[in-house]
């Protein structure tokens, strides 16, 4: 199993924090160069246009990423394909490919956050439409040097050729999804591996979501190997258990409080912070091993799992607090996780 961090490049370490947005960017590209070193195999950014976000432009970042670092791989996390063209979005990520020379990665998705569409002109009526149209086109570019395609969003291409080409034969294009079947079923469909965002309850229900992946897949002739599923969690490790605990809770619980306010979700409490962090629980905070026992598990529960990303920038976490939990990711959890 990959293990690795997906981040929002956040700038938000609380109400009284005076960071810069260049210091935070610098801090964030320590934390991926560092993340390098230890041996994470994955790091991903987001996209996001709001003020507490720095990964509007997530294929910049990870570029200069790329130069600081040389084994991890380069992803997405994800890119608002909907609300973007997807010739750029394929030059951008096969220019990433060459700087980082074979180790990019796209991961693609609809975006539960939605400031983007209205930013770039779209309309929400269209939320699907936009994305399954978008992801043929993306597909065709990454598979065909010259493309010929015609849609209802964007201009037709009549054979014409897309530059520059990546350096890995099949450039990763990953399904990023939250909990709607149908877009299990159509990774599934068009073979494309899953990343499966789980925030909230427990990640063992999400089985019967990826059993119908798997069975869209092997219906559609991929093999089981080619069907690969990773999760991407919020999460925290610190050297024991309680001090995982005491570091994350005040920061999460602020943020998902403020983020239920906007989208209808009940406040968080400390009860409930305790049930995420419970054996079944989605939330992946605690000591190296009981954080290896854990995702083990949920990989069990769900069948198998390859990828595991955590969220750990967006609960007020300072960039110590972060690089400690890198280096204790590196150093202690995936050994254990490679042991089983």
């Amino acid at each position: 199993m990959e293990i690795g961090i997906d981040s929002f490049a956040s700038a938000m370490y609380g109400d009284n924090n005076t960071l810069s947005s260049v210091d935070a960017m610098e801090q964030l590209l320590q934390r991926i160069e560092f993340a390098d070193q230890v041996g994470l195999d994955v790091f991903g950014i987001g996209e996001h246009h709001k003020k507490e976000f720095l990964d509007s432009a997530t294929a910049v970042i990870l570029s200069a990423a790329a130069a600081r670092t040389k084994n991890i791989r380069l992803a997405s996390a994800v890119s608002v394909l909907s609300a973007a063209d997807p010739v750029r979005v394929y030059q951008s990520f096969a220019t990433l490919d060459l700087v980082s020379k074979g180790r990019a990665e796209i991961v693609v998705g609809r975006g539960s956050s939605i400031e983007a569409y209205p930013l770039f002109g779209y309309n929400l009526n269209d939320y699907d439409a936009l994305f399954s149209e978008k992801l043929d086109l993306l597909l065709q570019i990454r598979d065909n040097e010259f493309v010929t395609w015609e849609g209802k969003f964007r201009p037709a291409i009549h054979n014409l050729p897309v530059y520059p080409r990546a350096i890995q034969e099949k450039l990763p294009i990953w399904l990023g999804v939250g909990g709607t079947p149908e877009s299990f079923v159509r990774a599934g469909s068009l073979g494309l591996p899953l990343m499966v965002a789980i925030i909230g309850g427990q990640t063992h229900r999400f089985k019967p979501l990826i059993d119908l992946y798997r069975q869209a897949g092997q219906a559609a002739g991929y093999k089981p190997e080619e069907l690969k599923v990773g999760l991407h969690s919020p999460g925290y490790i610190g050297t024991t258990t309680e001090n995982a605990i005491a570091d994350y809770y005040p920061g999460y619980a602020e943020l998902w409080t403020k983020l239920g306010r906007e989208r209808g979700w009940p406040p968080v409490t400390k009860d409930k912070f305790d049930g995420l962090i419970d054996d079944l629980g989605v939330l992946i905070v605690g000591s190296p091993e009981r954080a290896a026992e854990k995702i083990l598990r949920h990989s069990e529960a769900l069948g198998g799992v390859d990828r595991f990303t955590f969220q750990m920038d967006n609960a007020g976490l300072t960039h110590k607090q972060l690089m400690s939990a890198i280096e204790l990711i590196g150093t202690k959890l995936i050994p254990l996780i490679k042991k089983g």
